[in-house]
Formats: structure tokens, sequence, C-alpha cells
């Protein structure tokens, strides 16, 4: 919520029209652009990942933590979309000394991700594909909270890496889509977005399922058979990173995650 008020303070100091020439400075918010219909308005990207097919022919200003000044400011853009963790803090300082209007979007909810689309929508003069945007993804996320509702929310652990060993907390959207899928973060109060967590403090609290992004992140977990999630063999692979890029898709997999964690009802 802070960077999209932020991000309301900077639009409204710099009174303005929709721009027509837009770097994205986070994959996600590339492909929010892309959702919005207005690719034709991107004359830059920060990479990151795989792009998009429609992507292709757009200049690359640099990768995540290494952004290229010169070739931005060679863009002459009128507007960035900045991910506060794509852009070093030193960097966005310098960018604001150029004068150039940000919108600095950083969605903690899905709530907050959903008035991100009306946001950008605003500023690139497609509001009403915006609303459009809006409007299906809280309807979505609705019917997926309906159809996987459970009586008692299923205690997971989101392993984001190993070694050391990651989790998400509850500030993280990550953990909102969980609950969507009638899940619970067993990490939900601890604040920070990715916080380092102990092998002991997993097994304190016990989830009944475990997730990763691969097989081999989940091999060590077999080590502590008296773990729910071990014993009942619920040790799950998540194949679509759609969900750490926070844009319209992140329905579609939320949709998927829902699915995955259906069969341990």
């Amino acid at each position: 919520m802070r960077g999209v008020l932020l991000s309301l303070l900077l639009l409204q100091a710099a009174s303005l029209a929709a721009a027509e020439r837009v770097v994205s400075l986070a994959p996600s918010l590339s492909e929010i652009v892309l959702e919005l219909g207005a690719s034709d308005l991107l004359v830059g990207v920060l990479d990151g990942g795989e792009r998009p097919a429609a992507l292709a022919h757009v200049p690359s200003v640099g990768r995540y933590g290494n952004l290229e000044m010169e070739t931005l400011l060679a863009l002459q853009p009128d507007l960035l979309l900045v991910w506060p963790g794509s852009v070093s803090a030193a960097q966005r300082e310098q960018l604001q000394g150029f004068g150039i209007p940000m919108l600095v979007l950083e969605p903690g909810s899905l709530n907050e991700l959903a008035r991100q689309f009306l946001l950008v929508g605003d500023s690139l003069g497609r509001a009403q594909a915006g609303q459009r945007l809006h409007d299906r993804f809280l309807a979505g996320i609705e019917e997926l909270r309906a159809r996987y509702r459970r009586d008692e929310p299923l205690p997971v652990f989101y392993q984001v890496w190993d070694a050391p060993l990651y989790t998400i907390g509850g500030r993280q959207i990550i953990s909102d889509a969980l609950q969507v899928c009638g899940a619970r973060n067993v990490f939900a109060e601890l604040n920070l977005p990715a916080p380092q967590v102990s092998v002991e403090a997993v097994l304190q609290r016990d989830p009944a399922l475990i997730i990763a992004g691969d097989a081999r992140q989940l091999l060590g977990w077999k080590r502590w058979p008296q773990l729910r999630a071990v014993k009942s063999d619920q040790l799950v692979v998540l194949p679509d990173k759609g969900l750490e890029r926070p844009s319209f898709q992140m329905l579609a997999a939320m949709a998927g995650l829902c699915e995955l964690l259906a069969p341990a009802r």
C-alpha cells in the first residue's frame, strides 16, 4: 500500500497527462502494460527472466540490479514504472533528480494489485481497460475463494530457497494467494517479504504441506519424517512461476495453486 500511495503523490505532483513513452523497470509491470493493451507505449524494459514474445523488440535498459542509466535516459521516457526491489535506492534517487515521473508500485495484497491496474491504466490513458482488469481480477479471486474454502485452513510452508532457508512473510502477496486457496502461511506473522527461517522453526510449526519451486529443494525434508508434510507425502513442486510476477496473469497462477492444494483436502 505504501508504494501505491507514493505513486499517487508523485502523479498528483507532476500533473501528468497520459504517458506516451514508458519504461518498465520490472517484468510484472511490463506484463501489466501488455494486459492493458498499451504495449505500443513501451520504449524500454528492465530484463529479468524470459520476456513475453510481444516485447521482443523493445530495447533493454539492463537487468535486475544493473540498470543502464545512459540507455534509459536516451529513450526520453515520460513515465517510469518501478518495482522497488528492481532498482537500488541510490538509482531511484538519481532518477528522481532527473525529474522523470515515476510510479513506484509494490502490492502487498491481491486487493492492492487490483488497485494497481486502475492506477497504471489511468497513467497510460487506458482507464477503461484498467477498470476491466480490476473488476475481472477481483471477481476471479472471489470465485476461487468460494470454490476452495476450508473450514480449517491448510497450514503451508512456502519455500523460496533451501540453502539458506527462505520463505514468504505475511505481507507478501503470495501469502494472500494461499489464503484464497484455503491455506495458511505458517510464517504469516513475519513482516519481511522474504524472511530467512530455520529448520527448527519449520519443525515447530509442523506444516501439512510444503511447496517449493523444484523437487531438488524438497529433498532435504525427507530427513525429518516427523513432519506432517513428509508423513503424508505432501512435498509439492509449484511449476508455474506466475505467482512471483504480480500482474493479471497471477489469477491463472492462483487457480493452478488452488488446484495443486486441493488434493490435500
